[in-house]
């Protein structure tokens, strides 16, 4: 399998950590050290590669981390890659280390910097979706987001006991960007009364018809997962003040998740994932693939161009908004 042209590899992680993203770094690197192919690692993303700031890694450098959340390369926004002068540092940095191939762990915007340096330097990028909104074209799962829903999970759960037993209502902040994965998911998971995504604005007033509903048929509490992108025009806090001016009987808290979604140990889910797609994004660019996305389709790992996977939309499942309407009685 292994290609002439391929005998140097870079990997980095860019944009918003997310849980696997180092089970996918040790999946390359040992994919690299099995073809023997030389495996560079890039610390800080593009910043990184722009300072030259990379080592060679061995199977030894990513022993123990397929557990560990966050990313052993480190990450980071770089608003010096966005311009021509700080790319053509990044492509001194591929040259100088004689960099064959860069493989690209994290997002659209991340995907969007690896095609610009492909059409300025003619590199092969192959990109692995990792980020826990699973907003991402052409995979039905990106890195981080079973283990995000779990913690979503986990956290709901603990606040329904402190809900029933005050008998409250809670609106629950759950992250997400634009895409309402996180919270359709996790709330039909935690059994939400009610979900607010960005996808399906349901309307203020449809949203105190539910809630009274919920009253009439003996619901003493109430959890409501909110998207952080919804789209009713107000946040989670004037979400919750709306609901205690229209509805006083009613005991409302808010709760935000946070941060605490990205990070923490991936779930055997997201390492397996990981590992497939560190090993086809190895694999892809010795077969001479160049500028696609590893994803899953159908349990099957499958290339997307990158452009498509940065231009494309990737859908909620409506039948999963039918059957938590149909579970919200």
């Amino acid at each position: 399998m292994k290609s002439n042209k391929i005998k140097r590899i870079g990997v980095l992680t860019s944009g918003g950590d997310a849980p696997g993203m180092n089970a996918a770094i040790r999946a390359v690197v040992r994919a690299c050290t099995f073809y023997e192919v030389a495996c560079f690692g890039i610390f800080r993303g593009f910043q990184g590669l722009i300072e030259g700031d990379l080592k060679e890694m061995g199977p030894r450098d990513v022993k123990y981390i397929v557990s560990k959340g966050g990313t052993i390369l480190k990450s980071a926004r770089s608003k010096e890659f966005m311009t021509v002068e700080g790319r053509q540092k990044a492509i001194e940095t591929l040259k100088k280390n004689q960099l064959d191939a860069l493989i690209i762990i994290g997002g659209d915007g991340s995907f969007t910097g690896g095609m610009q340096l492909s059409k300025e330097f003619d590199i092969p990028i192959i990109g692995i979706p990792g980020t826990i909104d699973n907003d991402i074209y052409g995979t039905s799962h990106t890195l981080g987001y079973d283990t995000a829903l779990n913690t979503v999970i986990d956290a709901v759960d603990k606040i329904r006991d402190t809900a029933t037993s005050h008998k409250r209502i809670f609106f629950v902040e759950v992250m997400g960007r634009d895409a309402g994965f996180i919270a359709l998911n996790s709330g039909i998971g935690a059994g939400a009364e009610e979900i607010l995504i960005p996808e399906e604005n349901i309307g203020l007033p449809k949203l105190l018809e539910k809630l009274k509903r919920s009253k009439a048929s003996g619901k003493s509490s109430c959890i409501v997962i909110v998207a952080e992108g919804e789209k009713s025009g107000k946040n989670v806090y004037e979400l919750s003040d709306y609901v205690e001016e229209h509805l006083p009987e009613y005991d409302v808290r808010v709760s935000v998740i946070g941060h605490i979604q990205r990070g923490g140990s991936p779930s055997c889910f997201d390492r397996v994932l990981a590992s497939r797609s560190g090993v086809a994004a190895v694999e892809a660019l010795l077969k001479g693939k160049k500028n696609v996305m590893i994803g899953l389709q159908n349990d099957l790992m499958a290339y997307t161009p990158l452009e498509k996977a940065v231009k494309g939309e990737a859908k909620i499942d409506e039948e999963l908004i039918r059957i938590s309407d149909i579970l919200s009685i």
